[in-house]
């Protein structure tokens, strides 16, 4: 997406669609598993396309967001219906200016009654991000995927740096997409307090971060499909690191010493293969 369209409400919708589609071929939100949201700067077209409107209290105070709306999916809502039923599955969530109410566009007939459960940690990323960067629009997408998810029910992938020199070994990409690794977060119960808070300081530092045994949240400055894209690569990972469990561990993937030279071709700095390099190539399979 260009920066002009970043901010065209249709542009947005149409990201998203295609966004929902894609996790759903990934089989990363079944059912109704999985939530999406863009921050963005709003302008007529909120009201138009989402002209019935309500006063919120937000979950939690975004004065770095106050003007600025959210393009939030449903509750219970499938992403794979993005596309299809924009309207019935969205909403649009107009920050006001103290930053601690907001105005919800929702459109008839709209399929759900409030939004994504997952909300405050979205807008707490937002707010962050935005807060920090200056920028106009940040992009937030929280999924399932299976590999991933089933790797971080096992205690030692919980662990960070574990976590990390045993799924960046898979793909040169890895360590270009992640040159400061992959967060990984104990199990917190979905939509609370302490994981939207958690979820907001390691977000500040990487762009994914996984929730153990619930999925993965991952951000990006640039648009829901880059979000989705880190998603992709991760999940990848994690079922290149799957089959190698099922296989009896034949193979070590990329060395420290690999991953080095990768990151010096592309100038990329890779600050994670100073914590994760145990000074031996021994990997656990």
């Amino acid at each position: 997406m260009t920066p002009e369209s970043c901010q065209n409400l249709d542009a947005l919708i149409g990201a998203l669609g295609r966004t929902g589609q894609r996790l759903a071929a990934l089989q990363s939100c079944e059912g109704a598993a999985g939530n999406l949201s863009i921050f963005f700067r709003p302008d007529d077209s909120v009201a138009e396309r989402f002209p019935i409107t309500q006063e919120i209290i937000l979950p939690l105070p975004a004065p770095a967001l106050a003007g600025g709306a959210c393009l939030v999916t449903g509750s219970g809502q499938r992403l794979r219906d993005i596309a299809e039923d924009a309207a019935g599955v969205m909403a649009v969530i107009v920050i006001g200016a103290d930053g601690k109410t907001g105005r919800l566009h929702t459109a008839q007939p709209c399929r759900f009654r409030r939004v994504t459960s997952e909300f405050n940690s979205h807008l707490a990323v937002h707010q962050d991000r935005i807060a920090r960067s200056g920028g106009e629009h940040h992009a937030v997408a929280h999924v399932q995927p299976r590999h991933l998810t089933f790797l971080s029910h096992i205690p030692a992938y919980q662990e960070f740096a574990f976590l990390n020199r045993q799924l960046l070994r898979w793909q040169p990409e890895m360590i270009l997409q992640f040159p400061r690794g992959i967060g990984i977060l104990p199990f917190l119960p979905p939509a609370s307090q302490a994981l939207m808070q958690a979820s907001a300081a390691a977000l500040s530092e990487r762009p994914l971060v996984v929730w153990s045994k619930h999925g993965v949240l991952a951000r990006s400055d640039d648009s829901i499909e880059q979000a989705a894209d880190l998603i992709e690569y991760t999940e990848t990972a994690a079922q290149y690191e799957y089959m190698n469990i099922l296989a009896g561990s034949p193979a070590g993937g990329l060395t420290v010493e690999e991953m080095h030279l990768i990151c010096k071709m592309y100038s990329v700095q890779p600050e994670i293969l100073a914590e994760i390099h145990s000074g031996s190539e021994k990997v656990s399979g």
